[in-house]
């Protein structure tokens, strides 16, 4: 029988208020998709990213303008923010006066020894943890040129390299991600990594894809890592609306029985029995019931043959017939609904259902 493995002992950091590591429930994020320097465009998308649940959202920071802007958004959120940076250590610097919450950089593209040590500094004086954030497609050229390509052994190196300089500097608010393309070299990478470091470990895949392909990759790789004990925090990757990667992201620690939020919607692939349009009513109900928090069972079953059964684990649920369908709670008929009150019953009793006195 399936079960979790006990997660690994972690150290723990704080991103804004939300704490990751050493136990704490393993944290959703998501990255903007919105030009920083827009700031109201970016505000408002934080804005839905929060009401879907994420809990630390990341913002390329690209120049000095976005650095700018970036305190004016933060202004506007209580959610905490992470600042991405590569190459200009002074946006780093820009971004801290801002508020960050937390920095993404690679220690060895932010500059020179001396700018390393600014930004390593001026985070330890604000107490805002880095997050070293390797990538299979950026390795180091001499670590690729020792391993030939960008092996799981590479991507560990390089981490532990980048970890090195900062622990040099005296600093240990650390978080790392080793993020690949390719599923299995990121299961491997994180394995390896998790055997040598307690830092608390975010995890990804990279340039996963677009929905299916991206929902697939990203649930193998970090589903696994999970159910391994491994992760503190992640981000799916999708090209698409962030607002998916957190709807992703929830159904993955959902389905491992780690965190539950919203609506569960059980619903059948449908057959030559299905009378109704089921794709359809799943798609509306799905909507209509988006901004609960609370996680009941609700099934959406296409006939009557097998709907009440198959769905039994379900709090409550509707199955489909010519032209009427039957509501039924804990498996159990209630009563007969015409067709085209399907979708106002079953939101109106899951509003019931959450709200019923305890």
């Amino acid at each position: 029988m399936f079960s979790l493995h006990k997660r690994k002992p972690t150290r723990r950091i704080y991103i804004g208020k939300v704490p990751i590591g050493d136990g704490a429930p393993i944290a959703v994020q998501s990255m903007t998709n919105t030009d920083t320097r827009d700031i109201q465009s970016t505000v408002d998308q934080i804005k839905r990213l929060a009401r879907s649940g994420c809990e630390i959202v990341r913002l390329a920071i690209p120049d000095e303008e976005a650095a700018l802007a970036f305190k004016k958004i933060k202004s506007q959120t209580d959610v905490p923010l992470v600042a991405d940076i590569h190459f200009d250590h002074r946006l780093a610097l820009k971004v801290l006066e801002g508020a960050a919450d937390g920095l993404r950089i690679n220690p060895g593209n932010i500059g020179s020894q001396q700018a390393v040590e600014k930004v390593v500094k001026a985070a330890s004086e604000r107490e805002v943890p880095i997050r070293i954030g390797v990538n299979a497609g950026s390795l180091q050229k001499d670590i690729l040129a020792k391993y030939g390509h960008p092996s799981p052994e590479a991507m560990v190196e390089s981490a532990l390299v980048h970890v090195g300089i900062l622990e040099a500097k005296g600093f240990d608010k650390i978080k790392i991600s080793l993020k690949s393309s390719n599923v299995i070299n990121t299961i491997r990478a994180y394995e390896l990594l998790s055997e040598k470091v307690d830092y608390p470990l975010h995890l990804g895949v990279t340039e996963a894809g677009t929905l299916i392909p991206g929902t697939v990759k990203n649930t193998l790789g970090i589903g696994i890592l999970l159910a391994e004990g491994i992760g503190d925090t992640f981000r799916v990757s999708l090209t698409r609306d962030p607002v998916e990667e957190v709807k992703v992201g929830y159904e993955i620690l959902r389905a491992l029985n780690i965190r539950h939020r919203g609506v569960e919607i059980i619903s059948c692939p449908t057959c030559g029995r299905c009378q109704i349009d089921l794709f359809s009513l799943v798609d509306r109900v799905d909507q209509a019931l988006s901004d609960i928090t609370e996680s009941p069972k609700v099934a959406i079953m296409g006939c009557v043959v097998n709907g009440p059964g198959e769905a039994k684990e379900a709090d409550l649920g509707i199955a489909g017939g010519k032209g009427k369908g039957i509501f039924f709670r804990n498996g159990r008929v209630v009563k007969k609904i015409p067709e085209q009150d399907l979708e106002k019953v079953i939101v109106e009793e899951v509003k019931k259902f959450i709200h019923k006195p305890a």
